[in-house]
């Protein structure tokens, strides 16, 4: 940063010729056929079980709806087993995600911040249960591995500013669902303001409503 540059600044990056897209994230564990039976009970995809005759292994998870994998094994990274923590796990619902890691025996705390951001360190400021008003970005829930690799789950319906709205994606068709539910529900009100007639046009106008809601863009009214 320059001398006359201040932190608040917005700076146009150049264009770049490639993309730069975060694929792997690396977790030490202790134990690795345990960390194999956790994952996979979570319901994780496993992609790879890699293992040489020199004792060096490598496998490949991915969770339910990631475009980005995790991997651990033995030889694969020199940090202390359980050291990975704040690994972030993006959900559409926040008491479904719960319900479904508890079915599988793991145990979860869902909180939300007292200061109504994003979560401080630690347990400073948690208090027990989602947002009260469930906004976006501010229900989270915690997990551990075997080791004490921590994971988090953050609840995310509606992004903020700033993503582009040609990238429209979903992980999965229940986060597909989830975003026409929300779609309808604001349609219909859309619908009543303009005295209760159907329109014709609706898949255009949800068409918007789920652009708008990724790139974190004034909804249609």
């Amino acid at each position: 940063m320059s001398s006359t540059q201040t932190q608040n600044e917005t700076v146009t990056p150049a264009a770049r010729p490639v993309d730069f897209k975060l694929e792997i994230a690396v977790i030490p564990v202790s134990d690795v056929d345990r960390a194999k039976r956790f994952y996979s009970g979570l319901g994780w995809r496993l992609d790879a079980d890699f293992a040489r005759d020199d004792g060096f292994r490598v496998l490949q998870f991915t969770p339910p709806g990631s475009p980005a994998s995790v991997i651990f094994g033995k030889g694969v990274t020199s940090a202390a087993p359980g050291s990975a923590q704040g690994l972030y796990l993006v959900v559409s619902d926040i008491e479904a995600a719960r319900a479904d890691l508890v079915a599988r025996g793991v145990e979860v705390e869902v909180f939300h911040d007292a200061g109504g951001v994003f979560h401080q360190a630690g347990r400073t400021g948690r208090l027990s249960g989602p947002d009260p008003e469930r906004r976006s970005y501010t229900s989270f829930a915690s997990f551990s591995d075997p080791d004490g690799n921590g994971w988090l789950l953050q609840e995310v319906t509606a992004r903020l500013p700033g993503r582009v709205a040609g990238d429209t994606t979903f992980g999965s068709s229940r986060d597909l669902a989830a975003t026409l539910r929300r779609a309808a529900a604001a349609h219909g009100e859309h619908e009543k303001r303009n005295g209760g007639q159907h329109d014709a046009n609706w898949p255009d106008w949800y068409a918007e409503y789920i652009v708008r809601e990724q790139a974190g863009q004034e909804l249609p009214l």
